[in-house]
């Protein structure tokens, strides 16, 4: 591995990093470059974390014990050097602050290993067959009125469906849960606003509810799905309480709607700018789709940045982090560096080589990482087979967020 460049102290003008500017997230690895370059750590006023580009840096520090998604298990706000959120917010926080995600151990030990039981890999294998016959009826659909704008055709309602059958979501209910997902998730972009703050306090008090009826349905009447198995393990001692299977059961199903979605319409979309390589995809799709898979998640990060707090001084390379801070992961940029990938910028559906980090590491690794690749590889499959003329009708419409980044629309004729 090349040595990294030393640290600076303030991100590259030449490439400015700018969440918040439509241009930036329409195209932010130029930016990243420049990070890269100019060096290992880069303090980000505006947000008031720690940038972190590198690969090797990012690896390490998601598998680096003296952070964490969560102070709160160690220390107070104030003794933490950080505000309580207003109480106003308290409804997302609580379900936010109650899921695997932003737990650190032992309470994410404790359910992460129930959860885990769900996403075994004989469970998800069971689970292609269906899968694959949800992507083709999808794709079918979309051929048949001569295409159509894929992100609501296929790329939302295949992994909506996926993960709200797990979980035993009764199919009339299905609409309601990418609105609500999509209102909360908005609260994981850099420095949401009042307004953003108030859907996700709505969709957060409106989706606890939903799931606490269907929770005490399934207590009175359970079924072969996860939210009934929760409830189970509960029953059988196993100290999941009540706010904890709500808070799990809506972090599977926003990341397996914000995640899968964004990767397929971005996928989709690099595909279309890269023609000779969708070309070779067409021609061979049996060998080149599970690389492709991974190039794809590579390429066009969904998921572009993980915050992290820093819970004891760190030191990166020689720029030291102290206790309290916020670190910034660029998860877009590590898969983009040029000290682990060959020709990063250039888009390979045939690496074999590809250590992304798409699905984060160490403890908070993604849990739903190998039914994510079934559905991308049963998509994309399908898209191929049944429509071997695909092709952009207009441009795609992004949507302004940076840290889930993905397409509002991405129209296409078959």
């Amino acid at each position: 591995m090349d040595p990294l460049p030393a640290p600076s102290p303030a991100p590259s003008p030449d490439a400015p990093f700018d969440p918040w500017s439509p241009a930036f997230v329409a195209d932010p690895y130029p930016a990243f470059a420049a990070l890269r370059a100019a060096g290992r750590v880069h303090h980000y006023e505006p947000s008031g974390q720690y940038l972190i580009p590198h690969h090797a840096d990012v690896a390490a520090l998601l598998r680096d014990r003296r952070l964490g998604r969560t102070y709160l298990h160690r220390f107070g706000h104030e003794e933490f050097g950080r505000e309580a959120p207003p109480p106003g917010h308290e409804p997302f926080h609580v379900l936010n602050d109650n899921g695997m995600l932003d737990l650190e151990a032992p309470a994410h030990t404790r359910i992460r290993r129930l959860v885990s039981k769900a996403f075994t890999p004989r469970t998800v294998e069971r689970l292609r067959p269906y899968v694959a016959e949800l992507a083709d009826d999808l794709v079918r659909g979309l051929v048949a009125d001569g295409g159509g704008d894929l992100v609501a055709r296929v790329a939302e309602p295949l992994p909506v469906a996926v993960i709200a059958e797990m979980l035993g979501v009764p199919e009339a209910d299905r609409p309601l849960l990418r609105p609500w997902s999509a209102d909360i998730c908005g609260m994981y972009e850099l420095n949401p606003g009042e307004a953003a703050a108030a859907r996700a306090v709505r969709a957060s008090v409106e989706f606890s509810a939903y799931l606490r009826e269907l929770i005490a349905h399934r207590r009175g009447e359970p079924g072969e799905d996860l939210i009934s198995a929760l409830v189970a393990a509960h029953d059988e001692g196993d100290r999941l309480s009540e706010q904890e299977m709500i808070s799990t059961c809506v972090l599977l199903l926003n990341a397996g709607h914000e995640a899968t979605v964004n990767a397929l319409a971005n996928g989709a979309n690099v595909l279309f700018g890269h023609e000779e390589q969708f070309a070779a995809l067409r021609a061979e799709p049996e060998r080149l789709l599970p690389t492709a898979v991974e190039e794809l998640l590579r390429f066009d990060t969904p998921l572009q940045l993980f915050e992290r707090w820093v819970l004891d001084d760190i030191e990166v390379g020689s720029t030291p982090i102290p206790r309290g801070s916020e670190v910034a992961l660029l998860f877009g940029s590590a898969n983009r560096d040029p000290a682990v990938f060959t020709e990063p910028d250039t888009l390979d559906l045939a690496r074999a080589d590809n250590p992304h980090i798409s699905f984060s590491a160490g403890i908070h690794y993604c849990v739903g990482a190998p039914l994510a690749r079934i559905e991308l590889a049963a998509s994309l499959g399908a898209l191929l087979r049944r429509a071997p003329r695909l092709r952009p009708a207009a441009e795609p419409r992004r949507r302004p967020h940076f840290v889930m980044r993905g397409l509002e629309e991405l129209l296409v004729t078959c």
